[in-house]
């Protein structure tokens, strides 16, 4: 939580300069609070109408941010305007109006780059089946989301399995690593989460091993 609120201070700070350097010119600096106040108040309607659930939450908190920024920007304005850097639009100020927007994005750019786009939903062992292989089957979740369970067959007996990467650009791939267990009579399985998926889905170790979908699914 307290990190996504930090995130939401980083892009309230910059909203907030943009808007404080460009109404240098008209003096109208109370516009730099309320816009940042504004987009809070986008944030969090966004946040309950178009997304809702707990994603909708997370997106609430980032819009507090908002206005954490909002609020100490308007307590520390009047010291602000006081100060002659601060009335005097210079050629620096014009850079920082260039520089701020691609910030802006920048940032935007990279967090949904890096953002992890999947999720552990339960993972753990169980008895080894004689004969078994490994598999993963894909199945519908709340809301439409998916779920790609990765089983491990009796030649992992010993083993457990974790996620490595999930690649949903293009078709999904679904990299898996396979780490040491606990009793040489059980095997790991993990259930991983996903807005969605993209056919054919590809499931795969860090060793380039691939696993087969079950039989059910093949059949499906």
């Amino acid at each position: 939580m307290f990190r996504i609120i930090g995130i939401g201070i980083f892009f309230g700070v910059i909203v907030f300069l943009f808007t404080f350097i460009a109404s240098k010119k008209s003096g109208k600096y109370y516009m730099a609070p309320v816009v940042t106040f504004l987009i809070f108040l986008a944030v969090v309607a966004y946040s309950l109408v178009i997304v809702g659930g707990f994603e909708g939450m997370g997106v609430g908190f980032l819009g507090a941010g908002f206005l954490v920024v909002s609020i100490v920007g308007t307590l520390f304005l009047p010291l602000l305007t006081r100060w002659k850097f601060a009335r005097e639009f210079t050629r620096k100020d014009i850079w920082a109006l260039i520089l701020l927007p691609l910030l802006f994005f920048s940032a935007i750019g990279a967090g949904i780059y890096l953002e992890d786009n999947y999720w552990v939903i339960d993972e753990g062992e169980t008895t080894v089946i004689e004969g078994e292989e490994s598999y993963y089957e894909v199945t519908t979740i709340s809301e439409g989301r998916k779920q790609v369970t990765v089983h491990l067959g009796e030649e992992y007996a010993g083993k457990n399995v974790e996620v490595e990467k999930v690649n949903k650009r293009g078709p999904t791939e679904v990299t898996v690593k396979i780490v040491d267990g606990g009793s040489g009579d059980k095997s790991g399985y993990i259930m991983i989460g996903l807005d969605q998926i993209t056919e054919p889905v590809t499931v795969q170790t860090t060793d380039g091993d691939v696993i087969e979908p079950s039989m059910e699914q093949e059949e499906n």
